[in-house]
């Protein structure tokens, strides 16, 4: 192997002006949520340690520093050996700050130049990769891109750049935008490792990643406290069940061995958490994040650890709850009649479901109770998710973690009365409600994916009403043949009806309204995109429509004993339309707007005493 060269480098000086290639045999870009998540999460909240409102721009150069580890590059075509994932994400979070500083009439150069630049009088991306360029033009163009027919990477880019417009923190707003922009670019650093061959590349990464295993913090949890056991059989016996408990939560996937750790830790025994404001030091929920073992060694007298029996109650506590934190992560991804509002919850990427639902969880508690419990919480979080929604307040995990935490500890090992009482008084005392803030509530970027699983939700309820089978799952579904989209029964066609609407924003605010809104299938919802009411009518009542749509045409009121009973019974006034305009809106906007309240009136007395409801 020739000489190589190590040398430091912020995200500017990697990025600006400089092609990068991404081999053919390399994988795909493969980044999920979980790990967008904490990049975000890492990158914005290490800012917010420096940032003060009243800081000019230049003060930026004095803010601390933030490693990224290193990159492997190969060769004259600068090849990305290793650190594709993380450059490839870092592209992204950089389009996402492009499109937002447009938006508020800035641009910065150097932004502009680390995404994309000219060669040859050729402009292209810096991280090039023939197949990606489509989707990530269309990204910072702000125009949309339909992933479908697309590989694995092209499909992950897309998903996460709408992942990281959920996950940016509110405290980041536009006036502090400028200056983050600026601290990522400067402040974050690399080492570049540059090798002249691309063999020589591949054995420096094969050295990095191969020559010994680091223990992970879990290993190093479990060496602690067993090392703590002072009988030699059962500490042997503890081992094999902290083995057996690890290896079932590996098979959940990468990382869930220490996510499982952590939701288990904060839920049950973290007190503090590190306030949103300058100069703020990490507290319990924070260590945890980090180096869970050496916050329980730390802190180990607070947490009843003084004896070998206390030692061995704590290894036995934690396989329990592994085993409750399995079975939660198999009902978020799997849909179960019985606990449903897990699965709604995980669909809209609410990450601290688990840390919520282990919390009132005692080590005795036993299979009904804990049930019982999983299920008032996650209702909770349903109810809580779309209030919030429906009032425009943002769901991203930095906007929310520490109210989530103090939440956390207010429902510490309640039992179910108790549970569904503060559970209660925790939605009275949101200073907010769905009923006050729906006239208001508009179809718009951020609302949009709300707005489809409450119209799949809503549509699945009437449909089950009617005693029909319900298609929740097909409508939420992301990868099918036949995807759903939210349709618009007024077509966008404003010269249309300028006699009724006085100007085009009074047209778009009422067309955005839920009764304006359907799910249809892709496919049919193109075929009838352009066409007016009385046209799309028929396709609606027709089998390529639903309950919904049907709903709309009068002919669905005749010979349909099953509907005309459940409106009897539940009283929601449907009503068909010959025609459709404000006031047609404005009133099917009303009887949406009972249907979610149907939906997400909070019943957890009901669910304490008697469990989900059929």
């Amino acid at each position: 192997m020739k000489k190589i060269n190590g040398t430091p480098k912020n995200l500017k000086e990697l990025l600006q002006n400089t092609k990068y290639s991404i081999h053919y045999y390399q994988r795909e870009y493969a980044w999920q949520l979980k790990q967008i998540q904490e990049l975000v999460d890492d990158l914005t909240d290490e800012f917010l340690i420096y940032y003060d409102p009243t800081h000019e721009r230049k003060d930026v150069a004095q803010y601390g520093v933030y490693f990224m580890g290193s990159v492997v590059l190969a060769g004259r075509e600068n090849a990305i050996i290793d650190g594709q994932q993380r450059l490839s994400s870092l592209s992204l979070l950089l389009i996402y700050l492009r499109r937002r500083l447009l938006e508020v009439g800035m641009t910065i150069a150097t932004v502009d130049q680390m995404i994309y630049s000219e060669s040859f009088g050729t402009a292209s991306f810096n991280i090039s990769v023939e197949d990606r360029e489509p989707c990530l033009q269309a990204l910072n163009d702000g125009k949309n891109f339909d992933p479908e027919g697309y590989g694995e990477s092209v499909k992950n880019l897309y998903a996460r750049y709408q992942d990281i417009c959920d996950l940016f923190p509110e405290e980041i707003d536009d006036a502090a935008l400028p200056y983050f922009a600026d601290w990522l670019t400067e402040k974050v650093y690399f080492i570049e490792i540059v090798t002249e061959t691309e063999q020589d590349a591949h054995k420096v990464f094969v050295s990095m990643n191969d020559r010994g295993l680091s223990l992970t913090s879990a290993e190093m949890l479990k060496g602690y406290l067993l090392s703590e056991v002072a009988d030699d059989k059962r500490r042997e016996k503890l081992n094999d069940a902290w083995k057996a408990k690890m290896l079932s939560l590996k098979e959940l996937g990468k990382g869930e061995e220490e996510d499982c750790i952590k939701a288990w830790l904060r839920a049950k025994y973290a007190e503090s958490i590190r306030e949103n404001k300058k100069g703020a030091t990490p507290e319990d929920f924070d260590l945890i994040g980090g180096s869970f073992h050496k916050w329980v060694r730390d802190e180990h007298a607070r947490l009843g650890l003084n004896s070998s029996d206390e030692f061995e109650q704590f290894i036995e506590e934690f396989c329990k709850f592994a085993d409750i934190y399995i079975r939660l992560k198999h009902w978020e991804w799997t849909f179960d009649e019985k606990q449903p509002y897990l699965y709604y919850n995980a669909a809209l990427s609410f990450t601290l479901q688990s840390q919520l639902c282990l919390a009132p969880i005692r080590a005795e508690d036993l299979g009904e109770t804990i049930d019982r419990k999983i299920l008032l919480v996650s209702r909770f979080i349903d109810i809580l998710i779309y209030t919030r929604a429906i009032n425009y307040r943002s769901m991203d995990y930095s906007t929310i973690k520490y109210a989530m935490f103090q939440l956390t500890k207010r429902i510490r090992n309640l039992d179910v009365p108790e549970l569904a009482t503060q559970l209660g008084k925790e939605v009275a005392d949101l200073g907010m409600s769905i009923e006050n803030a729906w006239d208001d509530f508009r179809l718009n970027f951020y609302t949009k994916k709300y707005i489809r699983h409450m119209l799949a939700r809503i549509t699945d309820y009437v449909e089950r009403g009617c005693d029909q089978p319900g298609h929740y799952l097909e409508y939420v579904a992301v990868k099918s043949k036949r995807p759903f989209e939210v349709e618009h029964i007024i077509t966008d066609h404003f010269e249309w009806y300028q006699d009724e609407y006085g100007s085009r924003e009074e047209f778009e605010a009422t067309r955005n309204r839920p009764g304006n809104l359907l799910l249809l299938d892709k496919s049919t919802n193109a075929s009838i995109n352009d066409d007016r009411y009385p046209d799309k009518l028929p396709v609606y009542g027709s089998e390529k429509g639903n309950v919904l749509s049907a709903a709309l045409v009068a002919a669905s009121y005749q010979h349909n004993p099953r509907f005309l009973k459940f409106m009897g019974e539940t009283g929601f006034e449907f009503k068909a339309y010959e025609t459709f305009g404000r006031n047609e809106i404005a009133e099917r906007s009303g009887l949406v707007g009972s249907l979610v309240l149907a939906l997400w009136t909070p019943d957890f007395n009901q669910i304490a005493a008697n469990g989900l409801s059929s």
